[in-house]
């Protein structure tokens, strides 16, 4: 059975684009052909086409028109948002459900754009799976049971910009308010021996920026952002999360908290991985739990995924059940265009040197209360 639902098949997707993030797609879709099937993909470049066919085997189209007729039950476009902001409107127009790249808009014009073109829609989500990586959903599972009281503030260093933003706002429930945002920039000598092909083999060091921006929503609740370039795939820049609460906190895997007027407990979130030593079940996540309590559960079982595949995969599963009208909506435009927006508050702030506030915008209402985080 699927895990698209009961009886409802793989997930249809189609998919404009053969860059890099649609490799990512186009393999995810090869290697679980029980839940994930490309119906088709839209490029203007010949050389690809046929590569694609070859590799992947779906029918490789030259326009929107002809990439519905695919039939999907939503498109993905890994298109650059300069791309975006004209093929999002047209597949709405043409009463497609999507799938769009982050960020969503190049910068705040676009994405105001791009918000009253389609924003009233209800057509689009956003492909941002970081709170669906298997261990942000166990963080975000143990604040949703409370374990550490109303949590205030979130230090996310892991990931770039919009990606860090939407962790930030997930763990502490920030919606549209507005955030005051004091961002530095400063360079270093670091190495950087891995980039998207693998080992490059240089181990030199080049010129490295580095940025730390404060959050601030004016109510006790905001985030630290802090970045190095190349850290997400360099294995010498470590991922570091710290999600603070009334009653303990979240260090990584470690959790500790309060359990009464006098007791403090610590645990960690533990991963249980098959196929190690004598387990012949195959190399995979299994779940992650805290204290014996499962928190979060691989939905492909047996498969030999990544924890970025797992959370890409999800996220196509999610986006098909809102497509059917079968649950929520995964990432909504109005959650990418602010998770946008404070990030190029960031950037602005760094290369200006002073604090920049964030305004509410046309999507706020959409945000209000918090209802676009996705709960894994």
């Amino acid at each position: 059975m699927s895990v698209a639902g009961p009886g409802a098949g793989p997930v249809r997707f189609a998919l404009v684009g053969t860059g890099y993030r649609a490799g990512m797609f186009l393999r995810l879709a090869a290697r679980l052909p029980e839940h994930l099937r490309v119906t088709g993909v839209l490029t203007r470049h010949p050389g690809a086409a046929g590569e694609v066919t070859r590799r992947f085997g779906p029918p490789v189209v030259g326009d929107a028109v002809a990439l519905l007729a695919t039939p999907p039950e939503f498109v993905v476009t890994t298109a650059p948002p300069a791309v975006g902001a004209t093929l999002v409107p047209e597949l709405v127009a043409a009463g497609a459900a999507v799938l769009a790249e982050t960020p969503p808009g190049a910068d705040v014009p676009a994405l105001r754009r791009l918000w009253e073109e389609v924003g009233a829609s209800g057509r689009v989500q956003v492909a941002e799976q970081y709170p669906l990586n298997p261990g942000n959903a166990a963080r975000l599972e143990v604040v949703r049971r409370g374990l550490i009281g109303a949590v205030s503030d979130a230090q996310v260093s892991s990931t770039q910009l919009h990606h860090a933003v939407a962790l930030i706002r997930a763990f502490t429930g920030l919606g549209a308010e507005p955030l005051r945002v004091s961002a530095v920039t400063r360079t270093a000598p670091l190495a950087n021996p891995v980039d998207r092909r693998g080992w490059t083999g240089d181990t030199a060091a080049h010129p490295t920026a580095s940025t730390v921006a404060v959050l601030d929503a004016g109510d006790g609740r905001g985030g630290l952002y802090d970045f190095t370039e190349t850290q997400t795939r360099n294995p010498l820049r470590t991922r570091r999360l710290v999600v603070r609460g009334s009653s303990g906190e979240i260090v990584d895997d470690r959790v500790v908290r309060l359990v009464d007027e006098r007791t403090v407990v610590e645990s960690s979130i533990v991963r249980r991985q098959t196929g190690v030593h004598q387990d012949v079940q195959g190399f995979a996540l299994d779940h992650l739990s805290l204290d014996g309590d499962v928190l979060h559960r691989n939905p492909f079982p047996g498969e030999r995924l990544s924890d970025e595949e797992i959370a890409v995969a999800s996220l196509l599963v999610r986006t098909a059940a809102w497509a059917r009208a079968e649950g929520p909506a995964p990432y909504p435009l109005a959650a990418a265009a602010q998770d946008q927006l404070v990030a190029a508050a960031i950037t602005e702030s760094a290369a200006t040197g002073r604090a920049v506030t964030t305004t509410r915008e046309a999507w706020a209402a959409e945000l209000d209360g918090g209802a676009d985080h996705p709960r894994p």
